[in-house]
């Protein structure tokens, strides 16, 4: 049994180092027992656990071939028990992909952004979901390259979602774009969240300032819809699904980039959360929450060359 499972670990090792590439054919299995010192039944066995997992393809009277997306297999068999810790922004839709993925994601803070990543540069989280939007009009990438910098930076892709004000039913005060926020109260989140970034910058650019504007310090888009229903504040940035839930309106504004931001060594516990994201099912009930387009959802890039996995 412990010889088996070596095999199992010599091989997926091989195929995340890229030593082995998708497509490349193993030597026979005699061949093989002979190089692990093993019989020929131990390691067709270790094969099929292998195949099992997606890091082999097998075929009658054919050697095993590496499969196609073998290099997320083999991460996920290397790391089957492992649970990401995740910091950083707050998003509705996270709620649904802790759901599906059983334990293997806890998420510690939701302090925003920027603080998210400030974790995962201490050690103190695998993980930050982010949302930056850089002076370049580039999301993310600028953010995790500069905090996260000698750690391999990577970005996973988990979704774009569309920003916009939440208002009353009805938009009672007829508010439309944000030069219409002159003069109301609107409810912000706290410095260092990307909402509030982007907040600053929209109205910056509507030629107001973005410390007069009058209202409540909250923590979540929640919280933001929430303040609006109670007649607390007259509008607020949020995203839409935050408000359909509470039935108010919504005026779209942007869409824009929510990624994980994670050091290259956390690759391996965050590899149940690129799978999961690559599930339709899980891509639809995302997509079913309003404002949330799944369509590259999972898709990894290295930010040190620049390669999308």
């Amino acid at each position: 049994m412990t010889r088996y499972r070596e095999i199992c670990t010599d091989l997926a090792h091989q195929v995340t180092a890229g030593t082995l590439h998708p497509g490349d054919e193993l030597p026979g299995i005699r061949e093989l027992a002979q190089q692990w010192h093993t019989t020929a039944s131990t390691v067709s066995r270790a094969q099929r656990a292998l195949a099992d997992a997606g890091v082999l393809e097998l075929a009658d009277r054919r050697r095993a071939r590496i499969a196609p997306d073998a290099a997320l297999a083999a991460r996920r068999f290397l790391h089957v028990d492992a649970v990401l810790t995740l910091a950083g922004s707050d998003d509705p839709a996270l709620d649904l992909l802790t759901g599906a993925l059983g334990g293997k994601l806890r998420i510690v803070t939701r302090e925003g952004s920027v603080a998210g990543l400030s974790a995962v540069r201490q050690g103190h989280a695998d993980g930050a979901a982010i949302h930056l939007l850089h002076q370049s009009g580039v999301y993310n990438a600028p953010f995790a390259l500069g905090m996260l910098r000698g750690l391999e930076p990577h970005l996973v892709h988990l979704w774009r979602r569309e920003q916009g004000l939440i208002v009353a039913p009805g938009n009672p005060h007829r508010i439309t774009q944000v030069a219409d926020l002159a003069d109301r109260r609107v409810s912000v989140r706290r410095p260092g969240t990307g909402t509030r970034i982007l907040l600053d910058r929209l109205l910056l650019s509507a030629g107001l300032d973005p410390d007069g504007l009058r209202g409540p310090q909250v923590g979540s888009h929640l919280e933001v819809a929430l303040a609006v229903a109670t007649g607390t504040v007259d509008a607020g940035l949020g995203v839409r699904s935050a408000a359909t839930d509470l039935g108010l309106e919504f005026v779209p504004l942007t869409w824009e980039d929510f990624d994980l931001g994670l050091t290259g060594q956390a690759l391996g516990p965050a590899v149940h959360l690129i799978a999961a994201l690559r599930t339709p099912a899980l891509r639809r009930r995302i997509a079913a929450l309003g404002g949330y387009d799944t369509s590259r959802s999972g898709a990894v890039t290295n930010l040190s060359c620049r390669k999308t996995l």
